[in-house]
């Protein structure tokens, strides 16, 4: 996709439960526009603000299609871009007309960061008293560490996620994507949706919702907490197994593929059993329960596995279907372009790009009965907003031209 490729002008998206709720998004990459994302795919206004030049760093990662990221065409997608330079004065000013009529607005910077600009809370709130401030940092707005860069990658080391990912004989490993921004994102949209209830039912002002990067993954690891405190247990890498949890594992088909077979519900263990031939192990009274299970875990592994390696993917599943036991293949990108479920689901939907051409993107999550999400337009070129953005904040041509003359926007 060129720079000179042709968008069409777009105007708020007029559906789902948050049409008419405006957003500024003052971040990058990951976590801030993730959040922006999903608020933007039911229904809010997002304005994306964007440095004059470059944009967005994410509108060059991973795989292109021209001068264009593939991700960026999804991440940013039923969002206005415009440009704006936050480090001129007037740059500063054209923010804070905005944030004067927005309800939520969204940043990822450092901590510290918005305040040299003279952007802070402080200030904000003074602008607009019912605004609602999402904050995602890697250590929070506060505490030692706050000012310190983080990633994902340490938000995931430091809340925990990494140490006990992997096999207990290897190094930690990380998941294949940005998981700590992605789960920190999601924190971020709840807590300002939290925040606008607040707001609009209970009759209060606008708040600061701040999420920390490892604070958002610390938040998924189940029992961790608990069973340090009481017992002293720290929990570490298990391969594919679930750890406590039995069976629950990957294995290998006669033909080489991989699949999961998670049989750790009582009944369910008694027809994998079944299935399988072991009908001595599905009457075993000892194995009625996960703690017996898990007791006897390597030996019921060393079964499931034996019995998965004799057959092919298509028996294994037709016969786990059929007893109503969880089995799945580990899908691929192949797997879902494929898959009955992922379309009967919406899960692949298209988009067109401006030649034309027809580009699969994800479908939204999640489903609501009544005001579902949608998708209105994909990713837009850098500053494409800009011009009626400013316009509808009052700005005259002449000043605009001013503005852009003057590397403002």
């Amino acid at each position: 996709m060129g720079k000179d490729a042709v968008y069409p002008v777009v105007s708020p998206p007029p559906f789902g439960p948050l049409a008419g709720v405006k957003v500024l998004e003052l971040g990058t990459l990951i976590a801030g526009p993730f959040c922006t994302r999903v608020l933007a795919e039911f229904g809010a206004e997002v304005i994306k603000i964007e440095s004059p030049g470059d944009g967005d760093p994410l509108r060059r990662w991973r795989k292109m299609l021209g001068d264009t990221s593939l991700w960026w065409l999804v991440q940013a997608r039923n969002k206005q871009s415009i440009t704006v330079n936050l480090k001129h004065p007037e740059g500063v000013a054209v923010v804070k007309r905005l944030i004067s009529e927005a309800d939520i607005v969204v940043e990822n910077f450092r901590p510290g960061v918005l305040e040299k600009l003279g952007l802070g809370w402080d200030v904000l709130h003074a602008i607009n008293p019912k605004l609602v401030m999402v904050r995602l940092s890697g250590f929070g707005q506060t505490g030692p560490m706050a000012s310190q860069p983080g990633f994902g990658a340490i938000g995931e080391s430091m809340g925990g996620l990494r140490h006990v990912t992997g096999f207990a004989d290897r190094p930690p490993v990380k998941a294949g994507i940005s998981i700590g921004d992605s789960i920190a994102a999601l924190w971020g949209a709840v807590g300002a949706l939290m925040a606008l209830r607040h707001r609009e039912v209970g009759g209060g002002d606008g708040q600061v919702v701040d999420v920390a990067l490892y604070e958002a993954v610390f938040a998924m690891m189940e029992s961790l907490v608990p069973e340090f405190d009481m017992f002293g247990f720290v929990r570490e890498r298990t391969g594919n197994v679930m750890p406590g949890i039995t069976p629950s594992n990957t294995y290998t088909t006669k033909d080489g593929k991989n699949l999961i077979v998670a049989a750790n519900g009582d009944a369910i263990f008694v027809r994998l059993m079944r299935i399988i031939g072991r009908h001595d192990l599905a009457d075993d009274t000892t194995l009625a329960d996960n703690a017996g299970r898990d007791a006897r875990a390597n030996e019921l592994y060393a079964v499931i596995g034996a019995w998965v390696a004799a057959n092919d993917e298509a028996t294994v599943l037709k016969l786990a279907a059929e007893a109503e036991v969880p089995a799945s293949r580990i899908f691929s990108a192949v797997d879902m372009f494929a898959d009955a479920q992922y379309l009967a689901r919406e899960m692949l939907l298209s988009a067109s790009l401006p030649d034309g051409k027809s580009l699969r993107v994800p479908g939204i999550v999640p489903k609501l009965s009544a005001t579902p999400g949608a998708m209105t337009w994909i990713g837009s070129k850098l500053g494409e907003h800009t011009n009626l953005v400013l316009e509808r904040l009052g700005y005259t041509q002449f000043e605009i031209d001013r503005l852009r003359s003057d590397k403002v926007i």
